[in-house]
């Protein structure tokens, strides 16, 4: 394994220029960084918050499997997934993963295998809080990210 990812869950908003910060600052050997930020949208303006919540110590031991992995398959000089819980309002920030490497491809791919691991098999659960007042059922995991995730197997 090239390097130990950081994995946090938390409920407290990230400033991704920091994260970005923390894995480049002082280094020579960082040629490319690749993030994602996912951010709650408003579902049509029908959304009032959508409530995450996870099992504290599994949610960061399963993301955290999947995140050496990803260090064991790709070149990569840092790796971060940070995956927030609580009451999330729409355009607010719910995950953030950031890869560097020395080359681009490296941390396309593994930004992308461990965005598609987070949205198909990370232990969270979600739930929504409409507008009208009512909450939705949990929401289940799409068809679509399963296909994506099955793409790495």
């Amino acid at each position: 394994m090239s390097v130990a990812p950081m994995i946090r869950i938390q409920a407290e908003d990230f400033d991704t220029s920091a994260e970005i910060a923390r894995l480049t600052s002082g280094r020579g050997d960082v040629g490319a960084v690749v993030t994602f930020s996912g951010l709650c949208r408003d579902e049509a303006g029908t959304l009032a918050a959508l409530e995450i919540e996870h099992y504290p110590g599994m949610a960061e031991a399963e993301i955290g499997r999947i995140a050496v992995q990803a260090c064991e398959r790709w070149p990569l000089t840092g790796l971060t997934a940070v995956h927030r819980f609580g009451r999330i309002l729409p355009g607010q920030n719910i995950v953030l993963v950031v890869a560097a490497s020395a080359h681009r491809q490296a941390a396309f791919e593994a930004a992308h295998f461990l965005m598609d691991y987070l949205k198909s098999r990370a232990p969270f659960w979600k739930k929504e809080h409409r507008i009208d007042g009512s909450t939705g059922e949990w929401v289940e995991a799409k068809e679509s990210d399963e296909e994506a995730a099955a793409r790495w197997r």
